[in-house]
């Protein structure tokens, strides 16, 4: 029998040389995890305890390829501080992954400490999907419900994996101990974040400290505390709730929707920010810079066709609704582990704009098409409560389309009824608007019903097929409109007296 032994070449390395890179090996504390892959780069970061110099080497995972090391460099434990004035250390190495197709391997190592290697994708061309979560801040009644959460997430994507993460804030629940960093939040996510890039949104409860801007590199945008970038068709937008500079956020805020409107490259805007505008579960945790926020939206998505969604959280739940007059969506994509907040133990209201209100744990995930049929689809994944938890099954999911043809003007066939539903791209009857009033000169009184109205454990509109409604007292005239599952309204009916 003739034996036959192959070996693949090593791949070859940059002679490169980095400082005290064989100086003592260091005790990693926070995994190798990826920031900011943008225009053909991405920053690898990781944490020690304090050592000696650090290095990356990276390169295409196919047999042979060509590797490149590079020099770390370290980030300062304050803004502006001296890097070596803490007891552990942030490294940060920028990876120019270009000329890279496919998969990338990178092995870190500090001194002579050598990091577990790990893979990741670079950026392709076409569609694309990314998870959205928040609140992941740990419950000390349910101390592990984010690492179940990411582990469950890893499963449920393992043959289409997110290309990226928001997280719109609260990722742990004291910002300044940095065993929380460590241990509540990096240490369970790393296997997810050193294979899609985290871009997080600064919550209450990272309370201002140097720590997230520590390790945390989001350079397109002001100080960190909100940026932009790109994917494909999609232009997503990070601000700061917490009252830092409101007013320059919202000039800011201006010029990136000004130049998103005239991009013919950009056929959606996707915003997160921490606190909401308005909350089902927790009405204290309105705020009026997320609705100065929100009507921005409203305006682009009016005014340039390109629909939009805000992602928040600060309210432990999930909700999802709707701009009546806009294209516009609002989701609430905590908790990814804070305590919930229940039914019945807050202040709380059905606002007309939410179709869906749960006080469970869970994230989202949205699939963007791209091409030239543009469309986006958020799908929730539930895990329940405490006392009824689930495997992370679809509670709720929305599918809006940049071009979709309205449902036809529904035409009057009494007082406030009206002829069936029809649209001739298959979508369902998502909402009717009736305006109404003592006369056809007068309609100033405005009925708005929704398909589906999901509040304290209960659908109110399950029963209701939105083609009547009940006659107030003085009602002499009125119109109606219907809008599709794509949030595209039909034209208003002619006035009718009844």
């Amino acid at each position: 029998m003739l034996l036959l032994l192959l070996a693949c070449p090593a791949p070859e390395t940059d002679p490169v040389i980095c400082d005290d890179e064989d100086g003592p090996a260091a005790q990693l504390t926070i995994a190798p995890y990826l920031q900011w892959m943008q225009d053909g780069t991405v920053a690898v970061m990781w944490e020690t305890e304090v050592g000696q110099g650090g290095s990356v080497t990276y390169g295409s995972t196919a047999n042979g390829a060509k590797e490149h090391k590079i020099c770390a460099e370290r980030v300062p434990a304050l803004p502006g501080g001296d890097p070596d004035d803490a007891e552990t250390q942030v490294w940060m190495a920028t990876l120019d992954i270009e000329s890279i197709t496919g998969g990338v391997r990178v092995r870190a190592r500090t001194g002579a400490a050598h990091f577990d290697a790990f893979q990741f994708q670079t950026p392709e061309a076409g569609d694309f999907r990314f998870a959205a979560l928040s609140d992941s801040q740990k419950d000390s009644s349910n101390p592990d419900r984010f690492a179940k959460l990411v582990r469950s997430m890893q499963d449920n994507t393992a043959d289409d994996p997110v290309d990226f993460v928001l997280m719109p804030g609260d990722l742990v629940d004291n910002g300044w101990m940095i065993a929380e960093w460590q241990d509540d939040f990096f240490g369970p996510a790393a296997g997810l974040l050193d294979q899609a890039p985290l871009y997080p949104a600064i919550g209450n409860h990272e309370g201002g400290s140097p720590l997230y801007f520590r390790y945390f590199h989001m350079p397109n945008g002001l100080e960190e505390h909100a940026y932009t970038f790109d994917r494909e068709n999609v232009r997503v937008v990070t601000l700061d709730s917490n009252g830092w500079l409101e007013d320059e956020q919202l000039t800011w805020l201006d010029e990136q929707l000004d130049a998103t409107c005239t991009d013919p490259e950009i056929d959606f805007v996707f915003a997160q920010l921490h606190h909401p505008w308005l909350s089902e579960l927790w009405t204290p945790g309105n705020t009026e810079f997320t609705g100065d926020v929100v009507a921005r939206l409203e305006s682009l998505s009016t005014d340039c066709q390109k629909p939009s969604i805000h992602f928040f959280g600060h309210t432990h739940g999930y909700s999802r609704g709707q701009s009546r007059d806009h294209d516009h969506v609002m989701v609430n994509v905590a908790s990814a582990g804070g305590a919930l907040d229940r039914w019945g133990e807050q202040p709380q209201e059905d606002y007309a704009e939410f179709s869906v209100s749960q006080d469970h744990y869970g994230y989202v995930l949205v699939d963007v098409t791209t091409g030239d049929a543009p469309s986006f689809t958020m799908t929730r994944y539930s895990f329940g409560t405490p006392e009824g938890e689930l495997p992370g099954v679809v509670t709720d999911s929305l599918t809006v389309w940049r071009d979709n043809t309205a449902p036809a003007t529904p035409t009057p066939t009494g007082c406030l009824t009206a002829s069936p539903f029809e649209d001739t791209d298959g979508h369902a009857h998502q909402a009717t608007h009736w305006q109404l009033g003592e006369s056809c000169d007068a309609l100033d009184v405005d009925i708005w019903r929704q398909s589906e109205n999901q509040y304290m454990g209960r659908d109110t509109q399950a029963d209701d097929d939105l083609t009547d409604e009940e006659v107030p007292d003085g009602t002499g005239c009125f119109r109606v409109r219907y809008r599709d599952e794509g949030l595209v309204w039909s034209d208003w009916s002619d006035p009718e007296a009844c």
